[in-house]
C-alpha cells in the first residue's frame, strides 16, 4: 500500500512521472474520499489565510438572488414560451417553474444553513459523494459561469445600443481573417467585465450596495413595463388569437404546452444558487439564508407571472415576437409608444449588470473553495487581508471572462442553456437525501444509492417518452405508468429506509418528497436542452477528468500527507457516533 511522502508530487519531472505511475492507487484513495462539515468550516477554510467578513443580512441575500435571476433573459423567454408552447397560459408556466425553483432552493438552503461556507454546491457534494464528484460538477459549473458571463457581457452591448438607438455594429470592431463567430471584438463587453471584477475584488459589502441600486432600478423598469402592458392591452387577448385559424382559449396548446413552457422559462430562475456561495459572509445563517434564498425566488416568481400576464394582455399569443416580445410589441405601435422599446433596452441593461455581478461573485467563491480543497492550486484560495474577498480567484476568472467576451460571440444568452447549473441542481437534490439517510461508517449506503439510481432512471424514461414518443393514448399511458412507478419507488423508500439524521437548525420539509420531486423535474428539464449543450457538457467533463487524473488527485494526495487525513477519519467517526446517539434517543 502506498504511503504519503513529505515531498510534493510536482517537485521535479521525475517525481511527477513516479506519481503518475501511482495514479490508480491514488484515485482509489482520494476520488471517493468525503470531507466533513467540521473540516470544511475549520481546517479547509483556514487555507485561505484571512477570513471573509460576515457583513451580509437577509435583505442583501434577497437582493443578490433577485439580481442574479432577473437578467435580460426574461424579456426573451416570455415571448418564446408564449408563442411556441403555452399561449396566454405562460403565466401558469412561470408559476410552475417558480415552484420547481423553490424546491431546489430548499435543498441548497439546508446545506447552506448547516455548513455556511463559500463553496456552495462544491462543498455540499464533497461531504456526501466525495472529491471526484464535487470536482467534476464544480469544474463544469465554473466553466458554465465563465462562458455565460462572457455571453451576457456581449449582450449588454446589444441592449445598451437599443436603449440609446445605436446599432451594435458601431460598438464592435470586425477583424478580417478571423473565423466567423470570433471576428467581432467587443471592447465595451471587456470594460464591463473588468469594472465588475474591480467591484467584487474591492468589497462584498460594497458589491451588495451596487447590486441593490441596480436591482432596484431594474425592478422599476419591469414594473413600468408591466403597468404599461396592462394599461394598453385588452382582456380578450387572453382567450382570442390574432388569427382565428389558430387554437383559441387560455390553454391553446393544452396541459402539455404549459409544462413545455415551464421547462423553457425555468432557466430564467437560474441564479439563486450563487446566493449559497455567500453563506460564509452572512451574519446569521440560520435566519438570513432561508429568507434570502426562498424570499428571492418567491419575489421573482411574482414578477415573472405579472410580466407574462402583461405580455399576454398586450398582444394575442400568435402575434408575439418570439425573440424580442416586449420591444417589438411597442415598436410596432403607431400611437407614440415606440419610446417604450428604448426604456426596455435600459431596463435590460440594468438586468444584465446585476446578473453579471452576482454570477461573478458566485464563480469566484466556487473557485476559492475548490482551491481550498487542493484540487486546483492553493493560490486561488487566498482571501485578501484588507478587502476580505477572494481577490486571486476573482481577478483570474474576471480576466479569463473578459478575454472570451472580447472575441467570442457565444449566443448562450439567447437560448439560455445552462446545462452545468441544472446538473448541479440535480446533484444537490441527490446529496441532501443521501446525507439525511446515510451516516458514513455507520449505515449501509446501498439502499439509499439504489433508490436514487432507480428513481433517476424512471425520471429519464419519463423524459424520453415525453420528448420522443408520438402523441396519442399509448404515450399518455406510458407517461402515467412511469409516474406511478416513480411514486411507488419513492413511497417504498420512504417506508422502508429510516432517516439517520435531521438538521439541527433548518431542513427541507416533507423529506424525501420535495428533493425527489426536484430530482425528477431537473432530469425532465435536462431532457429539454439541445444537442450542442450536451456536446459542450461532455467536452468540459472530459477536460475536467483529465485535469483531475493528471493534476488534482496528486495535489489532493499531497495535501493530505500532513496527517490531516487521519484527523478527518477521526472526525467522520465522531460524527457517525453522534448520529448513532441521536437515533438511539429517538
Amino acid at each position: 500500500m502506498e504511503t504519503h511522502s513529505s515531498s510534493s508530487s510536482f517537485s521535479s519531472f521525475r517525481v511527477y512521472l513516479r506519481s503518475l505511475s501511482q495514479t490508480p492507487s491514488r484515485l482509489v484513495c482520494r476520488a471517493c474520499s468525503v470531507s466533513t462539515s467540521f473540516e470544511e468550516m475549520s481546517r479547509v477554510r483556514a487555507r485561505s489565510g484571512s477570513d471573509m467578513i460576515k457583513s451580509l443580512r437577509w435583505f442583501d441575500l434577497v437582493g443578490f438572488g433577485i439580481g442574479g435571476m432577473v437578467g435580460a433573459g426574461v424579456f426573451v423567454t416570455t415571448g418564446r414560451a408564449s408563442r411556441l408552447n403555452a399561449g396566454p397560459a405562460v403565466v401558469i408556466s412561470y408559476a410552475i417553474a417558480g415552484l420547481c425553483a423553490l424546491l431546489s432552493a430548499f435543498c441548497y438552503t439546508e446545506f447552506a444553513v448547516d455548513m455556511p461556507v463559500a463553496g456552495g454546491a462544491f462543498s455540499y457534494l464533497r461531504v456526501t459523494f466525495g472529491e471526484f464528484a464535487a470536482f467534476l460538477t464544480g469544474a463544469n459549473l465554473v466553466m458554465d459561469y465563465v462562458m455565460s458571463n462572457a455571453a451576457v457581457a456581449r449582450g449588454f452591448t446589444a441592449y445598451l445600443g437599443t436603449a440609446i438607438g445605436v446599432s451594435t455594429e458601431k460598438w464592435r470592431i470586425t477583424v478580417v481573417g478571423l473565423p466567423k463567430g470570433f471576428d467581432e471584438i467587443d471592447v465595451v463587453a471587456v470594460i464591463v467585465v473588468l469594472a465588475v471584477t474591480l467591484i467584487i475584488c474591492y468589497s462584498t459589502r460594497e458589491s451588495s450596495v451596487v447590486n441593490m441600486v441596480l436591482t432596484a432600478l431594474h425592478i422599476l423598469f419591469i414594473i413600468f413595463v408591466i403597468l404599461v402592458g396592462f394599461w394598453k392591452g385588452e382582456w380578450k387577448n387572453f382567450t382570442e388569437p390574432g388569427d382565428p385559424a389558430h387554437p383559441s382559449g387560455f390553454f391553446p396548446f393544452g396541459a402539455s404546452g404549459v409544462f413545455s413552457g415551464a421547462a423553457m422559462v425555468y432557466l430564467s430562475y437560474i441564479g439563486y444558487d450563487a446566493v449559497s456561495t455567500m453563506a460564509e459572509e452572512v451574519r446569521d445563517p440560520v435566519k438570513d439564508i432561508p429568507i434570502g434564498v426562498s424570499g428571492s425566488v418567491i419575489i421573482v416568481t411574482v414578477l415573472y407571472c405579472l410580466m407574462a400576464a402583461s405580455m399576454s394582455k398586450l398582444l394575442p399569443y400568435d402575434m408575439i415576437d418570439a425573440d424580442d416580445p416586449f420591444s417589438a410589441a411597442f415598436r410596432g405601435k403607431s400611437d407614440g409608444w415606440r419610446w417604450v422599446s428604448n426604456v426596455i433596452g435600459v431596463g435590460a441593461s440594468f438586468g444584465i449588470l446585476t446578473s453579471l455581478l452576482v454570477a461573478m461573485l458566485g464563480q469566484a467563491r466556487y473557485m476559492c473553495v475548490i482551491g481550498r480543497s487542493s484540487v486546483v492550486p492553493a493560490w486561488f484560495a487566498r482571501v485578501h487581508p484588507k478587502t476580505s474577498t477572494p481577490v486571486n480567484a476573482s481577478a483570474f476568472l474576471g480576466i479569463f471572462t473578459a478575454l472570451i467576451a472580447l472575441f467570442t460571440d457565444l449566443n448562450v444568452l439567447l437560448n439560455l442553456v445552462s446545462i452545468g447549473t441544472l446538473f448541479v441542481f440535480y446533484m444537490v437534490a441527490n446529496a441532501v437525501i443521501y446525507r439525511r439517510y446515510v451516516a458514513v461508517g455507520t449505515t449501509n449506503p446501498w439502499p439509499t444509492l439504489s433508490f436514487l439510481c432507480s428513481f433517476s432512471f424512471t425520471a429519464i424514461i419519463f423524459t424520453l417518452i415525453w420528448h420522443f414518443a408520438p402523441s396519442g393514448k399509448p404515450k399518455g399511458f406510458m407517461l402515467c405508468a412511469s409516474a406511478v412507478i416513480a411514486i411507488a419507488i419513492l413511497q417504498l423508500f420512504h417506508c422502508m429506509v429510516p432517516q439517520v439524521s435531521k438538521p439541527q437548525f433548518w431542513g427541507v420539509p416533507l423529506m424525501p418528497w420535495i428533493p425527489s420531486t426536484s430530482i425528477f423535474l431537473n432530469i425532465f428539464l435536462l431532457g429539454s436542452l439541445d444537442r450542442p449543450s450536451y456536446v459542450r457538457f461532455g467536452f468540459f467533463s472530459a477536460l475536467a477528468v483529465l485535469v483531475y487524473v493528471f493534476y488534482s488527485v496528486h495535489a489532493s494526495f499531497d495535501a493530505e500527507g500532513d496527517g490531516s487525513l487521519i484527523l478527518k477519519n477521526v472526525q467522520i467517526n465522531m460524527e457517525a457516533e453522534e448520529v448513532k446517539d441521536q437515533s438511539l434517543k429517538v
